[in-house]
């Protein structure tokens, strides 16, 4: 569970096993990123600003491409860092939030989940893993908002 604990404070009640999650998740997006920008398993990460233009497109990758890649990398890092971490403050949170948000990205684009919320997902580990991480991205979204 997550809940604020008081103005932008938030306590964090997550098991061991969620916690090596998110410990271990984050550098390996982290180092897939670092190892292969151009990847297509990382293409919903980083989709192109001009999908119909690749010379605008280069030239937008060309100005802030390198930012980008540097606030999903502190984020990551964020959440590695925090992972064990019983009180967050507001901008932890924030970065667990945008954390999450990438690795379930990446994690659906390597297991071909789909947008369709009706499709039937496997019950096998990876999309159990997926099925984890969206759960605790839910309660950071609640956390955020107020709803606990």
């Amino acid at each position: 569970m997550l809940w604020c604990s008081g103005p932008g404070e938030y306590h964090v009640d997550l098991g061991p096993e969620e916690r090596a999650l998110l410990r271990e998740l984050p550098i390996q997006l982290r180092d897939a990123i670092i190892a292969n920008r151009d990847d297509t398993t990382l293409r919903r990460l980083f989709p192109p600003a001009y999908a119909n233009d690749a010379r605008a497109d280069a030239d937008f990758r060309g100005l802030v491409g390198e930012e980008l890649e540097e606030s999903k990398a502190q984020a990551l890092e964020t959440l590695a860092k925090t992972a064990d971490a019983t009180q967050l403050s507001e901008d932890e949170m924030d970065a667990w939030l945008r954390a999450l948000n990438d690795i379930r990205l990446w994690l659906g684009t390597l297991l071909d989940v789909g947008e369709d919320e009706t499709a039937e997902i496997p019950d096998d580990p990876p999309h159990i893993l997926y099925h984890v991480l969206t759960a605790i991205q839910s309660l950071v979204i609640d956390a955020l908002s107020g709803e606990f």
